[in-house]
């Protein structure tokens, strides 16, 4: 089996966020992709087969499957694309999130996500005590995929955020997305943490960005951005509110291209 590692959400080796891409002939049992999933032990490795017109894709963290993930998506384009194997400007991919679609834009690579807005609700205190939040957050709230969202104010307060990360690890959440204003040229900033699906902190994170289109639309009354992921290889990615859909763009650097042998 032919499979990819690529930095999604950069134009520079080794930062960004890196996922593997395993291009299947055949449908592969859920045991076995869990298992190289494990193998890879990046924060998520994609999983796409032909079907019909479009692609079936699947993402595993090295302990579950989620239902989406941007960064990995953006790395099965490019992997696609690099194999030869979609020559249009556009490939479809049907997913746990229903039908999603990535668009060649030169250097760039556009997805078509779903828009998740957050609902304005109180952060069970066990989540602020492990992210080590002091100070109440301007706004909090969650989305129907259990993404937590914490605006914390300014960009600086998003990157001195310094978890307990046994604490953070501990917590039966999905999807934590700690969020401020950008600095310039960004308009706003963010950082991500999954410990239920074995993550502590995620370097980019394409679907957070679901849930922050429209959050900061509301707030800013735009519905294009340049957003910064803050974490330690860092992110930037081109957002865009459409409606009930989320553009989230990104540029791609392949770090690596071999073979995976199935027992």
């Amino acid at each position: 089996m032919t499979y990819f590692i690529i930095d999604a959400f950069t134009d520079k080796a080794f930062t960004g966020n890196p996922a593997a891409v395993c291009l299947l002939q055949e449908p592969l049992a859920d045991e076995m992709m869990a298992s190289i999933a494990a193998e890879m032990n990046l924060s998520e490795t994609a999983f796409v087969l032909r079907e019909g017109n479009a692609w079936r894709l699947r993402w595993f963290t090295p302990t579950v499957e989620v239902p989406l993930c941007g960064h990995a998506t953006l790395a099965t384009a490019r992997a696609l694309h690099e194999a030869g194997l979609v020559t249009d400007d556009e490939v479809h991919f049907n997913s746990l999130s229903g039908e999603l679609a990535a668009r060649y834009r030169g250097d760039w690579i556009e997805l078509d996500f779903p828009s998740l807005p957050p609902s304005p609700a109180s952060v069970p205190a066990g989540i602020l005590d492990a992210l080590r939040i002091d100070t109440a957050p301007r706004w909090t709230g969650v989305n129907s995929h259990h993404y937590w969202l914490l605006n914390l104010g300014p960009a600086a307060a998003v990157r001195s955020l310094a978890p307990d990360q046994s604490a953070t690890m501990a917590l039966d959440v999905p999807g934590i997305i700690v969020t401020g204003v950008g600095d310039a040229p960004y308009d706003f900033t963010s950082r991500f943490f999954a410990p239920a699906d074995g993550i502590f902190e995620d370097p980019v994170t394409g679907s957070a960005h679901s849930a922050l289109a429209p959050y900061w639309s509301a707030v800013l009354g735009k519905t294009d951005f340049l957003a910064f992921q803050a974490s330690a290889r860092g992110g930037i990615l081109k957002v865009c509110l459409a409606g009930d859909r989320v553009l989230i763009s990104g540029k791609t650097v392949l770090v690596a291209r071999g073979d995976l042998y199935i027992p």
